[in-house]
């Protein structure tokens, strides 16, 4: 069975500059994971800039990235450094001479350090700041551009920042979560109106991530209904001024009350025996879902700025292109205007507090020598991206025994 999309419709994958540069004075550095991890060294990307243009053009005709804030510019309201740009410029012509097509995400989770330090996104006083910034990337780099993301996941940024603390300034407030994300709101609706002016023909939205929250007793209803209306409704609508609805999507997390998710509790997730990756739930129909819900509520263009998998095995990454590739076929069909979709992620990265043993690449990243070699996967994500169609090839039989304990 063959899946045929169209010619113009955008194949990427993506990474984030904080999870594949060496930390350079960020809020993350020097974090220590959850497996142990130190967040300094990464994978060395900023010294095989030429080596990963190669990489990325190979797998495919887009490329959703970012560049690092706290390199670019060292200090509030200065100039970006010039060797930065430099070399930002350096790696972005030659994607161009490769024919990559680029989304530029422009807030991706992390702070300079002298950001930081001024409360970040908790003060409206200091969205001039970023807004700076943003504009500042945008005259710079925006010949390079295709696309534009002003925030990625501001949902989870704000959850993980303020509510549960997983993520710098690793508070628990959920007031200032709130704060956080209506300061970035109207951050982003300066900086879209700056982009329109700048590069009217480029296409500016929001990347948030998308979740199927449920529940699996009474006790995980009220739990599953408030992370849906905090997530799903109520962050997304500080961000409305955008040309396509970016969205990312990973997973279903069940609640019983508290989630179940395969990162904290392994056995339960074992006794739902349900699929999952090394994470969460893994729930391709999930997708469709909010692909629906959100096309249903805005009617502009979706794009899916990040899908994957964390999967060592590489086997349910394997199928997991496969299925997610019918899903946006069949939406296709059915007359939903889905305009492209961004894998996540390119090689193996620093998976933010959980550490880089977290595998989400079509290429692998030795953690010592941070060499990359491709996975079986990214020969298949590769057809799919190059030829706009793709064929079923995995057994199922032999994807059973890898997801389900």
């Amino acid at each position: 069975m063959q899946y045929l999309f169209p010619k113009d419709f955008l194949f990427g994958t993506s990474t984030a500059a904080t999870q594949i540069e060496t930390a350079f004075e960020h809020d993350w550095q020097g974090y220590t994971s959850k497996d142990g991890y130190v967040f300094e060294r990464t994978t060395d990307h900023e010294l095989r800039f030429k080596e990963d243009a190669a990489l990325i053009a190979s797998l495919a005709p887009c490329y959703r990235m970012g560049p690092m804030w706290s390199k670019l510019q060292r200090a509030p309201m200065a100039d970006l450094e010039a060797s930065a740009v430099h070399e930002y410029k350096l790696f972005l012509e030659d994607l161009r001479q490769r024919g990559v097509k680029i989304m530029m995400v422009l807030h991706h989770f992390t702070n300079p350090t002298w950001f930081a330090q001024l409360d970040s996104w908790e003060k409206e006083e200091n969205i001039h700041l970023w807004v700076d910034f943003a504009k500042k990337t945008v005259d710079t780099f925006g010949e390079y551009v295709s696309h534009w993301n002003t925030f990625n996941e501001p949902n989870v940024y704000a959850s993980y920042g303020w509510i549960t603390g997983f993520f710098p300034p690793f508070k628990i407030n959920p007031v200032k979560a709130a704060i956080a994300v209506r300061n970035m709101g109207k951050a982003h609706d300066i900086v879209y109106d700056y982009i329109k002016e700048k590069f009217p023909h480029q296409p500016v939205g929001i990347s948030h991530n998308t979740v199927v929250f449920s529940a699996e007793n009474v006790l995980g209803w009220f739990p599953a209904k408030l992370s849906d209306y905090w997530f799903m409704e109520w962050v997304p609508k500080h961000f409305e001024k955008v040309d396509f609805f970016g969205m990312s999507y990973y997973a279903r997390v069940p609640h019983d009350p508290m989630p179940i998710t395969y990162i904290d509790t392994p056995e339960k997730m074992k006794q739902l025996g349900r699929p999952h990756d090394d994470m969460w739930e893994y729930h391709p129909e999930g997708l469709r879902t909010c692909i629906d819900r959100y096309w249903k509520k805005y009617k502009k263009p979706i794009i899916i700025t990040e899908n994957g998998v964390c999967d060592e095995s590489d086997v349910l990454r394997q199928q997991a292109i496969i299925d997610y590739a019918k899903i946006l076929h069949q939406a296709l069909q059915d007359g939903i205007d889905v305009r492209g979709y961004f894998w996540w992620s390119t090689w193996d990265n620093f998976e933010w507090h959980l550490g880089p043993s977290r595998k989400f690449g079509l290429y692998e990243c030795d953690l010592e020598t941070k060499d990359r070699r491709p996975r079986p996967s990214a020969e298949i994500f590769r057809k799919l991206a190059h030829y706009k169609m793709i064929t079923e090839e995995v057994p199922s039989s032999e994807l059973d025994e890898v997801i389900i304990d």
